[in-house]
């Protein structure tokens, strides 16, 4: 049986409740086969020194489309990596009080503050209806070739009000049924522990992860997910956002160390079963504004709060000396026995990759006095360079530019400063507006979301060549889905929802390059297997 690789998924911009985040989508809970290099070019592309935003740019897209020698192929890569697709359980299923179970503090915002908070006033009530569709899911994961899925499990799904004494079995059916169609047709599980939707019940009990005790009570969903999916574990981690200058360092600090419990459970009690386990980051690419030495400097900072907020901590026990500097008695403190935990807990590591953004320098004044906890990086993220002109042409996202390279800086970083520890790319993509608006026939014709995927692609094979441990990459997202604070005005999928047709799925442009990418037109492999089982009311 194949494994299944847990991981606790990432946040998007906006998708805690009354949080804030400077870096973007989404964060997440979660072996070196390299291609050698076919150019000679190869030490002078694999410099991990930034340069300034006219080189960079100078050599970025322009607008035109790729030869077709540079579309990216299946065989570019070693066969060891995977190609994917992913889910978010509040973001793409419904049922949210079908079958027990509870409420998450998804579910409460968006029925209570919809109107103010969603772009417009929709609730992720249906989604895209995953919860009843996952056969059909399956088999156009099947059909496009893909051989891994990463989805999430709903903590209040299985736990509805967030503690071991209520376990709601027809909530573990469901994914365990999900889990073993996915086995029996070939695709490997790649299962994200949590994804913000924190039972409603630990939130009015305490106030969720501002309080410890969310650490106790995380283990305890995370032991029973390794127990219940038998030898399918993985890969977990949410991420920094917050409404106040303390609370967001507040909420991180648990995160992380409820992550590292969690780790120190798995490898006490499932450690001998095939998964492996670590987090997932959600990273804005960053590009020195100018080229002045405090630009520079600015870079590396936001690089330290984009990535190393997350990632120091569990290679070194401790956060960036930038944070500690700037942040100071307002940053939480690590005691020793919580660093042993910390240090090595994972297995991989995932980054959640959309744009990448100019950073500019702000000086710091003695009456210097921070609003928010974006405000301590002492550096404002850019759109527009010195020049006038954006980081990458626009997409359908106001806030997503493309710009592939900055994925390759980040994974660079991941090689040359943090020990090059196998990384997955656990989301990556663009979103088309949708305001009611926008054609199915438009929608199917997603080229510029095709060209995004090609070349982020394109440059993993370059990292790849430059000696980066990467295993493999997820786009996000299979379907259209609820996007929080955007609710159904963009659609982020490679397959079409249609809502008002009982969401039935239509490949998009994009999602056939992918089936062809992958080699499943040309298969005539096994059949996709479709086992009657229960309905999820006999469960």
């Amino acid at each position: 049986m194949a494994p299944l690789l847990l991981h606790a998924s990432a946040i998007n911009h906006s998708a805690h409740p009354g949080l804030r985040s400077h870096i973007g989508p989404n964060n997440e809970h979660m072996i070196s086969q390299h291609l050698s290099s076919s150019s000679q070019n190869t030490k002078r592309r694999c410099n991990i020194r930034l340069r300034s935003r006219a080189q960079r740019i100078s050599s970025q897209l322009g607008g035109q489309k790729l030869k077709h020698w540079e579309v990216p192929k299946r065989d570019w890569f070693p066969p060891s990596i995977t190609g994917n697709r992913d889910f978010a359980e509040c973001k793409i299923n419904c049922g949210w009080n079908e079958d027990g179970k509870g409420p998450s503090t998804w579910d409460h915002f968006c029925h209570n503050f919809a109107d103010d908070w969603i772009a417009d006033g929709s609730n992720g009530d249906v989604a895209a209806d995953s919860y009843h569709l996952y056969r059909e899911d399956v088999r156009l994961l099947k059909e496009m070739g893909m051989d891994a899925y990463r989805f999430s499990i709903s903590w209040p799904r299985i736990l509805p009000n967030g503690t071991l004494g209520d376990i709601n079995e027809k909530g573990i059916d469901y994914y365990n049924n999900l889990i073993d169609l996915l086995i029996d047709n070939g695709i490997e599980p790649y299962v994200t522990l949590f994804h913000w939707d924190t039972p409603q019940a630990l939130v009015e009990d305490y106030g969720g992860f501002l309080d410890k005790r969310i650490i106790k009570d995380y283990t305890d969903f995370a032991g029973l997910c390794f127990e219940r999916f038998g030898d399918r574990p993985g890969l977990k981690c949410p991420d920094p956002n917050g409404n106040s200058i303390k609370e967001p360092y507040l909420v991180g600090h648990n995160i992380l160390l409820a992550h590292a419990e969690t780790v120190h459970l798995y490898n006490r009690f499932h450690r001998g079963e095939k998964g492996h386990i670590g987090l997932a980051l959600n990273v804005m690419g960053s590009v020195p504004y100018g080229s002045t030495f405090l630009d520079e400097q600015a870079q590396e900072r936001c690089m330290d709060y984009n990535l190393g907020w997350y990632l120091e901590p569990v290679v070194r026990g401790d956060y960036p000396h930038s944070m500690r500097s700037l942040v100071r008695d307002r940053l939480p403190h690590f005691k020793e026995k919580e660093q042993e935990k910390l240090v090595g807990s994972y297995d991989m590591i995932g980054i959640n990759f959309y744009s990448s953004r100019f950073s500019k320098h702000v000086d710091m004044t003695p009456k210097f006095s921070p609003v928010l906890n974006t405000d301590d990086v002492c550096a404002t993220e850019e759109i527009i360079g010195p020049d006038g002109n954006t980081i990458g042409p626009a997409t359908g996202n106001a806030w997503v530019y493309m710009y592939p390279n900055g994925l390759k800086d980040i994974l660079m970083v991941m090689k040359k400063k943090y020990g090059n520890p196998p990384v997955y790319i656990t989301e990556n993509g663009m979103g088309d507006i949708d305001k009611g608006d926008l054609s199915m026939e438009a929608a199917l014709d997603d080229h510029t979301r095709l060209d995004y995927l090609q070349r982020h692609i394109a440059v993993l094979k370059d990292s790849i060549d430059c000696g980066v441990n990467v295993r493999g990459h997820f786009s996000w997202s299979l379907l259209d889905n609820f996007e929080w604070s955007s609710g159904y005005t963009e659609r982020f999928g490679i397959v079409y929802v249609d809502r008002e047709n009982g969401c039935k799925r239509t490949m998009k442009r994009s999602a056939k390059w992918l089936r062809e990418f992958n080699g499943a037109a040309k298969r005539t492999g096994k059949n996709i297997v479709t086992p009657e089982l229960r309905t999820l009311a006999d469960v």
